[in-house]
């Protein structure tokens, strides 16, 4: 899972550099256009640049090869769905590391559900979104009071909910 993270996230950085993510990027093989490129860019950027490649090449082959498609699907996007994406990926970077680590946990046991049970978590998210913004607020307060209860106390909960509500 780490290894899906880590592709996407370079192909996300990847797309993210002022030099590729340009939309009038010049066809792929053109390297004049992307020396100009590169000259345009700061030392900063160049460097920041330089650090990605050397993070591209260092990957097996078979992760390349799923880093360089997933670059290309995110390039294939509307350019409003790919600056969503970039913007989360930033917000996502700003977080300090133990809540992307924390993110990131909770992102591979989600993938390690059933599809029914990834279905159902998305619905509920979307029904949490959705509501008013007092609604909203008591459901994250639960979730935080939830997440503050020993595996005890939750088992306990849930079999209280379950003789309330059944099955």
């Amino acid at each position: 899972m780490t290894r899906l993270l880590s592709a996407l996230a370079l192909a996300l950085a990847l797309l993210s550099a002022p030099a590729l993510a340009d939309e009038t990027a010049p066809p792929a093989g053109d390297t004049a256009a992307a020396r100009e490129r590169w000259e345009k860019l700061t030392p900063g950027q160049r460097e920041a640049l330089r650090e990605k490649w050397k993070a591209y090449q260092a990957l097996p082959p078979e992760q390349q090869a799923e880093t360089r498609a997933r670059l290309a699907r995110l390039r294939e996007l509307p350019p409003e769905q790919r600056a969503e994406l970039l913007k989360r990926y930033q917000a996502f970077r700003r977080l300090p590391e133990r809540e992307q680590r924390e993110l990131q946990e909770r992102f591979t046991r989600f993938q390690e559900m059933s599809p029914a049970r990834r279905a159902q978590l998305r619905k509920a998210m979307g029904e949490i979104l959705r509501a008013p913004p007092k609604e909203r607020e008591r459901y994250l307060e639960n979730l935080r009071r939830w997440r503050e209860f020993s595996p005890e106390e939750r088992g306990r909960m849930r079999e209280r909910w379950r003789e309330k509500h059944g099955p």
